[in-house]
């Protein structure tokens, strides 16, 4: 491939693998890591490069079994209970548990089964069979057999048996050495001031971690400007010492980005571009006989990147098969657009709602390392698929344990601070608690409550006909009759969010339809965004109006960071957001703001501990000072 080579191709997966294997090879990358012997001690987590033979039997003689008398089982003979049988002092031995079977005994009375005589004689009331409570000489390990293969990854009770068949230090593959290469002006080390622009190298921190995570060693370099002969300079010296290099860089199209071209410069490029999302302008090449991955700058796109190109090839060079998570099948909770020529792995919360296991996909930009932190797995959608509905059900990557997941509190709604605080405080309370939040608006709540989704809907939806909030749309969307529960969670203040100063000077919503306005709003199906139709419905204004209505977030947080970057003058949000950004707050009106479930979910074993939150002062202390909330009717029960 040209040292000038642009982006070039959407390679699937596998394949890429294939022709990066192919590349290695030729380039004359070792196939394998050096053979290493350490001490049995030290061997856990490395897999071995040599079969390990049993040098002695364990145990070593016939021991025995129990703490008792040790008998010779024909002089047993006969024994019952009303019909005992009396050995003198020399025909038995005492013995302990693990002692040698002494010569010409061959079974073990337990103690709690043997009645000393007066004389000291030892009285059985059942006879024995031979080699009764008696471990015999290679009962566990015979010297001379395989005890493990080549390319086993030893465990803590892997090399506890080779200690016991002999071994005193193992053959084993070293750890891979793994090289981080961080590249760009904007780049900023761990701790550094930040001016605009700047960004903190979380990625290098994040990929090293990773690498140790299957058990290699992980260096990273200081970070290089974004100059391809320093790049260049900094990748050759990385490869002398490495057995992996990661080349961090954007990895696209863009005018500052030489990683594909340094990469074929200095060495061979077997790939660029996956067909993967996140992850697909990544570079698999190789640079003086060492592989080398141009991994993307997104955070989320470097994860998965390390997964699923990176962590293969390591295991290789252990000669190890790759470490699996375990996997389970699914509901959506809602549905999953995906686009068609792409592996779309996407990141879902889980949790289990009326015996089933529901999956809420997070946001799925490149850039949200979160949803990678509150992930609970890893679902991907094949590329010949165009995504999934809600309901449907799917395969997931577990990243946390089912039993931990079979405790999480699923809520779809509208977002709200109270529920991030609640989660803190109940996890505070009980680590195996977790309660689990997926903002898609109110209307979007309802409706996963509906289909038996979600456990809990959050809602603050304003019916403009009634002036009433939730329970119209409650009544429309589950029934009137329906077995449903509402509880008040808190009341809080709307208004809208504009920077320190107000200095648009706005009043209020009639003011949006200024010109030199910038406004972000909240998506449909979100209460915010119903409470500001009806606004502006009520004033006689158009939303085509209102510059930047068709802009949306999906939280009152990212509506408040929008106009905390500047990047917008005003947006509807509640009091707490505002002021969590250090921001300006005009008011428009004080909502109430709910929770809907299921009436038999009340007595859930479940929810118990949200409904004890509630009523601990505390607690509400604590989200009243949040700015903009009243805990008057918390855990009030209004239907």
């Amino acid at each position: 491939m040209s040292a000038e080579s642009p982006f070039v191709s959407d390679v699937p997966a596998a394949q890429g693998l294939s022709v990066w294997r192919e590349t290695r090879a030729a380039a004359g990358c070792p196939a394998r890591v050096d053979l290493v012997r350490v001490p049995v001690g030290a061997a856990v987590g490395r897999v071995t490069a040599e079969p390990v033979w049993a040098l002695r039997s364990s145990p070593a003689f016939d021991s025995s079994a129990m703490d008792g008398i040790a008998v010779r089982a024909a002089d047993t003979v006969g024994a019952a209970e009303t019909s005992p049988v009396f050995l003198a002092v020399e025909d038995f031995a005492v013995v302990d548990t693990g002692d040698p079977l002494p010569d010409g005994y061959d079974a073990v009375v337990m103690r709690e089964h043997v009645h000393r005589t007066a004389a000291g004689q030892a009285e059985l009331r059942a006879a024995v069979p031979p080699y009764q409570h008696v471990r015999s000489i290679g009962e566990d390990i015979s010297a001379g057999e395989l005890l493990l293969p080549e390319g086993h990854r030893l465990r803590p009770v892997d090399v506890a048996a080779c200690a016991a068949a002999g071994a005193v230090d193992l053959g084993v593959r070293r750890a891979p050495r793994v090289v981080i290469v961080p590249t760009g002006d904007e780049i900023r080390p761990i701790g550094a001031e930040l001016a605009p622009g700047d960004i903190l190298d979380t990625n290098s921190l994040m990929l090293a971690a990773q690498a140790r995570e299957v058990g290699c060693e992980a260096h990273i370099t200081d970070i290089v400007p974004d100059d391809p002969e320093a790049i260049t300079a900094v990748l050759r010296e990385a490869t002398r010492d490495a057995d992996l290099v990661l080349l961090i860089a954007g990895s696209s199209a863009g005018r500052d980005d030489y990683t594909a071209r340094v990469v074929a410069g200095a060495g061979v490029v077997a790939v660029h571009g996956v067909a993967v999302r996140p992850g697909h302008p990544v570079v698999l090449g190789a640079v003086e006989a060492t592989p080398v991955i141009g991994v993307p700058g997104y955070p989320v796109s470097a994860a998965l990147t390390f997964d699923i190109f990176a962590a293969p090839m390591l295991a290789e060079l252990e000669g190890a098969a790759p470490r699996e998570r375990p996997s389970t099948t699914a509901h959506l909770a809602r549905k999953l657009p995906s686009a068609i020529g792409m592996d779309d792995w996407v990141r879902v919360r889980l949790g289990r709602v009326q015996d089933r296991l529901v999956a809420t996909p997070l946001p799925r930009g490149a850039g949200v390392l979160t949803s990678l932190v509150r992930a609970d797995g890893l679902l991907v959608v094949p590329s010949g698929v165009e995504g999934h509905h809600a309901g449907e059900q799917v395969r997931v990557e577990l990243l946390r344990g089912l039993s931990e997941i079979g405790r999480t509190i699923v809520t779809i709604g509208s977002h709200d601070l109270v529920l991030d605080l609640a989660a803190s405080a109940l996890r505070a309370a009980d680590p195996l608690i977790t309660l689990a939040s997926s903002n898609v608006g109110s209307l979007g709540g309802l409706v996963a409550l509906r289909d038996g989704l979600c456990h809990l809907a959050g809602s603050h939806l304003l019916d403009p006909s009634t002036g009433e909030y939730t329970l119209p749309y409650v009544d429309r969307l589950l029934g009137a009759d329906a077995d449903i529960a509402v509880i008040r969670l808190v009341h809080r203040d709307q208004g809208l969010i504009v920077a320190p100063g107000n200095p648009l000077g706005l009043d209020g919503i009639k003011d949006l339809t200024r010109p030199d306005l910038r406004y972000v709003n909240r998506q449909r199906g979100a209460g915010t965004r119903a409470l500001l139709d009806h606004e502006l419905t009520r004033l006689g204004i158009d939303p085509a109006e209102v510059p930047g209505y068709p802009r949306e977030e999906h939280t009152h947080l990212a509506v408040a960071a929008a106009v905390a970057a500047g990047r917008a003058d005003a947006g509807l949000g509640i009091l707490a957001a505002a002021r969590a950004f250090g921001l300006d707050f005009v008011p428009v009106a004080q909502e109430p703001y709910d929770l809907v479930l299921r009436t038999s979910a009340l007595s859930d074993e479940l929810l118990a501990p949200l409904w004890a939150l509630l009523e601990r002062e505390d607690f509400r202390t604590e989200v009243e000072a949040l700015g903009g909330y009243s805990c008057t009717e918390t855990g009030r029960r209004i239907r």
